[in-house]
């Protein structure tokens, strides 16, 4: 096929050969089967701002480090440097994202360069050697379900003990390859300790698991392995190797029965002043 004018770049520098065919297109990028040599990866090519079906990019962004203040002030002003600064970032972040990930032993694609806002990464395929499926196009059984999801809580517990949520994890963002589950597409990944944002991300990404698992095992959809996971890093306690158990009950502070009667002394004491206020307001 024609190569695209995003990858001509790589091309002319020696990073890519060819282009084979394009392998998807989705919210934020496009991804290319390339020949690099005498190997095939995949080339993810992202969209512009405006281009991007990702929505409320902010509460993602919140908790990443910048390089100096000049580039925290002109995205703070969205000048246009602080716009092309602010979009490098979002395409950086998924760079830094895989390394740590890959470094904390979670199975995401290697990624082996950056250039010009496209990602040389490589391409994960099934066993017969052709492009991995997604999750969602896989025909799974109770057994094979069970073992996936439970893979797939490994790596979130994995990627959490490496301070990251994924943010946007469901059976679209999971490929599957010969050995099992392959976590991929992580621009919007968030610092699990800067984020505010980030407990509700990880319960939501561990929802969206146990939603789509629980159509073959629906006993999944009542475990709370999300709240059981936020509340062991919390604490200090989960690790790689923890073995969960779905199961979290909410602590419940004993009511101050003390401190309630105060308060509603405290509210008659002034209701009673207004009255007598107003009484005296009415008699000369």
């Amino acid at each position: 096929m024609k190569t695209p004018s995003r990858i001509e770049p790589l091309v002319i520098d020696g990073l890519v050969d060819h282009v084979h065919r394009q392998l998807m297109s989705g919210k934020e990028a496009m991804v290319y089967v390339v020949q690099c040599g005498e190997e095939v990866r995949c080339a993810k090519v992202y969209k512009e701002a405006n281009k991007r079906g990702f929505h409320k990019a902010v509460d993602y962004t919140e908790g990443r480090k910048i390089k100096n203040s000049r580039q925290a002030r002109a995205m703070a002003k969205g000048s246009r440097y602080g716009r092309q600064e602010q979009e490098a970032a979002w395409q950086h972040a998924e760079v830094d994202a895989l390394r740590r990930l890959a470094a904390a032993g979670v199975r995401v694609p290697t990624p082996y360069d950056f250039h010009e806002g496209v990602l040389l990464m490589e391409l994960v395929t099934d066993e017969d050697g052709e492009p991995a499926p997604r999750l969602n196009d896989v025909v799974l059984e109770e057994d094979d379900a069970r073992r996936f999801h439970a893979d797939l809580l490994r790596q979130v517990v994995r990627m959490l003990c490496a301070g990251i949520v994924h943010g946007d994890l469901s059976e679209y963002n999971v490929l599957v390859d010969r050995n099992g589950p392959v976590i991929i597409d992580l621009p919007q990944a968030v610092d699990a300790a800067a984020n505010s944002n980030a407990r509700a991300m990880l319960e939501r990404d561990v929802n969206n698991l146990a939603d789509y698992f629980g159509q073959f095992v629906p006993a999944l959809r009542d475990a709370a392995y999300g709240k059981e996971i936020w509340s062991l890093y919390e604490s200090g306690k989960l690790q790689p190797d923890t073995e969960l158990t779905g199961v979290f009950a909410e602590e419940v502070a004993p009511a101050d029965v003390g401190e309630v009667m105060q308060v509603i002394e405290d509210a008659l004491r002034e209701e009673a002043a207004r009255q007598a206020g107003r009484a005296e307001a009415g008699n000369p």
